[in-house]
């Protein structure tokens, strides 16, 4: 007999683990769609795969399963609001891009500028994920920013930053320690 997880302490231990914060988008009968993501993963460098997790209940999962293309855009600080904004149920679906800045991937996907890194994905494989759907896309184009290296992150329902420390994970390894 399967035990049953406390949902309180649950939210509480996976609120513990610190994540980038993404924008995912994609386009439907010529209409934008997009949402914030946190659970979002590199999966392979050959061939390039990346996983994002979608709500089953959300206008995106709907829109993203039938085009089977999208954008993410891997925000910088400077992200927050939109952030918070594709966060927003319920938000006005034909106008949700108006006041984001943003530019277009080469297949036409809404990118937000406010963003480190970008990658344009085509559905590669789809996992039952629960109450959630966990889409494989195999990586069809990328590019990011030389000149902005700030990570918007998000810890226990807050945005944070990173601080950096003068060692890094090749210096450390080298040092012996």
């Amino acid at each position: 007999m399967e035990k049953s997880v406390d949902q309180a302490a649950f939210r509480g231990a996976l609120s513990r683990f610190a994540s980038g914060v993404t924008v995912v988008s994609t386009a439907h009968d010529g209409v934008d769609h997009a949402m914030t993501a946190s659970a979002f993963t590199s999966v392979s460098l050959i061939p390039p795969l990346v996983l994002v997790c979608t709500n089953r209940g959300s206008r995106f999962h709907d829109a993203v399963r039938q085009s089977q293309r999208w954008g993410v855009s891997m925000l910088s600080e400077h992200g927050r609001e939109a952030s918070a904004w594709f966060a927003h149920r319920g938000r006005p679906l034909a106008t949700q891009f108006d006041q984001i800045p943003h530019h277009r991937s080469p297949g036409g996907l809404a990118l937000l500028d406010d963003a480190l890194a970008w990658l344009e994905c085509e559905t590669e494989a789809e996992h039952d994920g629960g109450d959630h759907l966990i889409l494989v896309g195999r990586v069809l184009w990328a590019d990011y920013q030389d000149d902005a290296d700030d990570p918007l992150l998000y810890y226990r329902s807050h945005y944070g930053s990173i601080v950096r420390q003068p060692e890094s994970e090749k210096t450390v390894y080298r040092s012996g320690r």
